[in-house]
């Protein structure tokens, strides 16, 4: 049956190419982290440039996300997010350890401690671009990489004097400061961003204060050079919970209701890393990439009943070392990764809600994290419109656990059902392999198509391992792998330009907690779609653009989840719409200025896995108008300019429809003011 399905894949996915004598211009370092031009890559990736960025200018990634087909970041309170790529939106745990989200090529959290909400540990408001490569990375990247990647890139130095202030203010206090100077002088080059916001919230007790700064200098000699980047961001968030009931979102008393006033969360990240490029000769360079990152968050889980706060981080120390050789036929990347980890959890609750969930300490421990890689991608032209891409990554991972509270349950003995047990101290390591070749076709000049397989994997987050339920006292899983195949192609002709996807994934040793709330792998997903995103450039003032998602997302073998009342092979994974995206239309209608119209469109899913409920989906329309005078940048957004009731995302537990409610009819004011040189 899935061969059957693959096959039918292949042969619909084969995309229509017309003459042309343009080529795309779009410039790509994630997969090969060097400059690559776009239509060089055998595999999908979407952009988001300075200019899509300036021009949506997002209160959360989500806005801008919906340019990238296949993406989805889902809009929790505040600034927190789920990520869907070529996936349903993954919650639990370890959800997050399926992606590979990295700023400047280095992800952001360590591999076995990733965080749901960990976007808001990048600038991606102030980026020079976002590179979204989907589905398995290239061998470059590994553990996270199975459904896709995420690079948030820092703006380079402007080659001449650059200084912008930035105002903007909008709905419930909303406020936001931006801040650049930049500019090259000599060999050096030198860059400072910022921004700080405050939001007053759309919820009752919501809202949050933030701010993010990145500073970047660069070196270039001869033949040595030295690029090295700061980020810091802080988060200081009132946060609000799901509102509960069949459509609540839709009661106008009930919007801004905030059931978990009490709830917030505290996270600050700061990341340095120092790129060194030593050029050996003209057809080879060595470059090493040592970093430090450091992590904190502090927050209640309001979305237990019996709200316990959460206090996490983890401090890391690695360095990637890469030596690049190109010749006449033959190019290869190679490299060695080595990554160590000081990481800790701890959870308290200060009231007793029931024996099994007691006041006290309910985990305390620490974990040293070890992870050491060694890999290798080539590529081969094998005629002049033919080129072969391979390559393979071998990784090591090595967790060595400290339980710094009583081993065993948290509770008392007489306690019938007690929700934390507590593993002693104990090691574990994982192998992975991932593997990936391709092979890529100029068409003709300005369109090229691709046919790719790859492995990615991901190994066991820490909190899968050691913040174990119920009594189970070891959690004994394997690396989650995910199998893909991919048929895809991108070109452009006289104004219009399209890249287009077809891919089917086989997901195995999945990782879930079953119906006695055990962390047990095993399970087995499959994954399989079609991406679509299309840009038409009209006329010189009036151009059109498309980013479409059509996909199955569904369970391929049964298991006892939690809450499931029968078999659920074949369902269905909830939160997985089969069809999202949007369309914009943008006129240019006086020398810079710009208006953007943007539908934006939700298909509907459903909302667990026995697929008994589910959310109808929704359709908004925005308005954004930006222009210049003089050294003035001006902006006006519409967000939902046709005030639709809708939920940001839903689910169901605990026996009811829950909600994160969209927000009305809203305005946002943006000035700018650009310094002489």
């Amino acid at each position: 049956m899935k061969f059957r399905r693959l096959i039918a894949a292949l042969a619909l996915g084969s995309p229509l190419v017309v003459a042309s004598e343009t080529q795309l211009e779009h410039v790509i370092v994630s997969a090969t982290q060097q400059d690559t031009g776009q239509l060089e890559l055998p595999l999908s990736v979407s952009l988001l440039t300075r200019d899509d960025l300036l021009s949506v200018l997002h209160v959360h990634p989500n806005e801008v996300f919906q340019r990238v087909p296949g993406a989805w970041i889902s809009r929790g309170n505040g600034q927190e997010s789920l990520t869907a790529l070529r996936s349903p939106v993954l919650t639990g745990p370890g959800s997050c350890g399926a992606f590979f989200m990295a700023a400047d090529g280095i992800s952001l959290r360590a591999p076995g401690f990733c965080n749901v909400n960990q976007l808001f540990d990048a600038n991606t408001e102030q980026a020079g671009r976002i590179e979204v490569l989907k589905g398995p990375g290239t061998a470059l990247y590994g553990s996270g990489a199975m459904h896709g990647l995420v690079n948030v890139i820092t703006p380079a130095p402007s080659d001449t004097l650059t200084h912008r202030i930035g105002v903007e203010a909008g709905p419930h206090d909303y406020r936001r400061g931006r801040y650049l100077l930049s500019n090259t002088v000599g060999r050096h080059g030198f860059l400072v961003t910022g921004n700080v916001a405050s939001d007053g919230g759309y919820k009752r007790s919501s809202g949050f204060d933030q701010y993010k700064a990145n500073l970047r200098h660069r070196y270039d000699g001869d033949r040595f050079s030295v690029d090295s980047i700061l980020a810091l961001t802080d988060l200081d968030q009132d946060t609000s919970g799901f509102i509960t009931g069949f459509e609540a979102y839709r009661d106008s008393d009930r919007k801004k209701e905030n059931p978990n006033p009490e709830a917030y969360r505290k996270a600050d990240s700061q990341r340095f890393q120092s790129t060194l490029t030593l050029e050996l000769d003209e057809f080879s360079q060595l470059v090493f990439t040592p970093y430090w990152r450091d992590n904190d968050m502090e927050f209640l889980q309001h979305f237990l009943p019996w709200q316990p706060v959460e206090e996490n981080g983890h401090e890391s120390f690695g360095i990637n070392s890469k030596y690049y050789r190109e010749g006449s036929w033959l190019k290869s990347v190679s490299g060695i990764d080595l990554e160590s980890t000081d990481g800790w959890l701890r959870e308290t609750q200060d009231e007793p809600f029931s024996p099994n969930q007691p006041a006290g300490v309910h985990y305390d421990y620490q974990v040293d994290a070890l992870l050491a890689a060694v890999w290798t991608q080539l590529s081969w032209d094998l005629a002049p419109q033919l080129t072969l891409s391979a390559g393979a990554r071998f990784e090591y991972t090595e967790y060595d656990y400290d339980n710094r509270t009583g081993d065993g349950p948290a509770c008392d003995p007489s306690a019938s059902a007690c929700r934390f047990f507590r593993p002693p101290d104990r090691e574990d390591d994982f192998e992975n392999w991932s593997l990936n070749i391709s092979a890529l076709w100029d068409v003709m000049p300005g369109h090229a198509m691709f046919l790719r397989a790859a492995r990615g994997f991901r190994a066991p987050q820490t909190t899968e391992l050691y913040r174990l339920q119920g009594n189970q006292s070891v959690a004994d899983l394997d690396s989650e792998s995910l199998d893909s195949i991919e048929i895809g192609g991108r070109g452009a002709y006289r104004g219009f330009s399209y890249e287009v996807g077809l891919y089917y994934f086989e997901k195995d040793d999945v990782i879930f907690q079953d119906a006695n709330r055990f962390n047990i792998s095993g399970a087995s997903t499959l994954h399989y779609g079609l991406d679509l995103g299309l840009r038409w450039q009209l006329t010189d003032s009036l151009d059109l653009a498309l980013d479409a998602s059509f996909a199955q997302h569904e369970y391929d073998s049964d298991i006892d989840l939690l809450g499931t009342s029968g078999s659920i092979e074949g369902n269905a994974i909830d939160t997985a719409p089969e069809h999202f995206g949007s369309a914009r239309v943008g006129w240019n209608f006086l020398p810079r200025y710009r208006a953007e119209l943007e539908w934006v469109h939700m298909g509907e899913y459903y909302l667990e896995p026995d697929n008994q409920h589910e959310y109808e989906g929704h359709d908004l329309v925005n308005l954004r108008v930006t222009g210049a005078w003089r050294q003035f940048d001006l902006g006006i957004r519409a967000t939902n300019i046709t005030d639709q009731d809708y939920a940001e995302r839903a689910d169901f537990g605990f026996g009811s429809y829950r909600y994160f409610v969209g927000e009305p009819r809203s305005f946002y004011f943006e000035v700018g003011y650009r310094f002489a040189p």
